[in-house]
């Protein structure tokens, strides 16, 4: 199986180096993802694309390896290619035929051509109206329609290589792990703060997990098995730590001295004077929690004002304007619901 990875649209806007850098990394993190699934797997490409081959054919192996490849961030989506030789247009029309001619049939098709490279006769529309004239004779397709297609026939032309496409997987886009800074996630194992986690690894952060145990083991547990979930799925590539904090002393103390209607203020004040202690012995350089403006008494533009003024470390928090309902839909898309 080969397979053409196609980047996140905004690494192409970066500077040569910046590019060059994440297009690395993003290699490096396929190759440690699928590396258990198939050590002799080829990882190729610097700049534009990066291509994955592997010599296994074993079905079960290869969904696993597709399912790991959506989860990857930095990847908008990737195609399943067959690789062929550059030969005229006759011959470009039966590579397509070998791929499309079962699927033609009755249906209404347009042929899709992107190319690249020099020294080629012809242009990637005469590509298209040639092949598909010739499908549309050869292969009992109902019509062409340029704009509506039910049938999509797909490649793409680098040099003097063809690659005739015949699968799309999205990715989950953003930045390869490990190309940004680090980040020190405040862990409570609910909605906002693994979604928040998720939108971190999304961006590139390689991202810790900092919780706070309230709760006891059964807590501490539970919370482990939701950010290792979220590791394996989305962030396997690097290894991150989990720190857990026993706070059931501090809560304990803040009910003893504290009146109640200040006591969520303070217990967040403590929690992001531990974590920022934390991410300074780890030299991270900003925490994120899961706050949304005014999802509850203590985060109101006030209060959450008076938190972030017991730290000097950046705080990040990227659900600060979700609906509760949007963050609810975004964990059950992730898997952390």
């Amino acid at each position: 199986m080969k397979l053409i990875v196609k980047v996140f649209p905004e690494i192409t806007i970066k500077s040569r180096p910046v590019r060059k850098h994440f297009i690395r990394q993003l290699g490096k993190n396929i190759r440690s993802v699928l590396r258990d699934l198939d050590p002799a797997l080829k990882v190729s490409g610097v700049w534009d694309n990066l291509e994955v081959e592997t010599q296994l054919t074993d079905t079960k192996v290869l969904r696993e390896m597709t399912e790991r490849l959506c989860c990857t961030p930095g990847i908008v989506h990737f195609l399943e290619v067959n690789e062929y030789p550059l030969g005229d247009l006759d011959d470009i029309t039966e590579k397509c035929k070998a791929h499309y001619a079962d699927l033609l049939p009755g249906k209404v098709f347009a042929v899709r051509c992107k190319r690249g490279g020099k020294n080629h006769s012809f242009s990637s529309m005469d590509v298209e109206r040639y092949v598909g004239s010739q499908l549309r004779q050869q292969c009992g397709a109902a019509g062409i329609d340029l704009k509506n297609p039910e049938l999509l026939v797909r490649m793409e032309i680098r040099d003097q290589q063809l690659y005739v496409i015949h699968h799309q997987h999205n990715g989950v886009g953003g930045y390869p792990l490990g190309s940004v800074e680090q980040t020190l996630v405040l862990m409570s194992g609910g909605f906002d703060s693994t979604v928040a986690s998720y939108e971190m690894m999304r961006r590139g952060l390689l991202t810790h997990f900092c919780f706070f145990n309230l709760g006891g083991d059964a807590h501490e547990i539970a919370v482990k098995e939701i950010a290792v979930y979220l590791w394996m799925k989305y962030g396997a590539s690097h290894r991150v730590k989990f720190i857990s904090v026993p706070f059931i002393d501090v809560v304990r103390e803040i009910q003893e001295k504290v009146h109640h209607s200040q006591m969520g203020v303070i217990l967040k004040r403590m929690m992001l004077r531990a974590a920022s202690e934390l991410a300074q012995k780890l030299e991270i350089q900003a925490l994120v929690t899961g706050e949304a403006v005014a999802q509850v008494s203590s985060q109101t533009l006030q209060n959450l004002s008076v938190i972030t003024q017991v730290t000097d470390t950046l705080i990040l928090r990227p659900l600060i304007t979700m609906d509760k309902p949007d963050i609810i839909d975004y964990a059950i898309k992730i898997g952390t619901e």
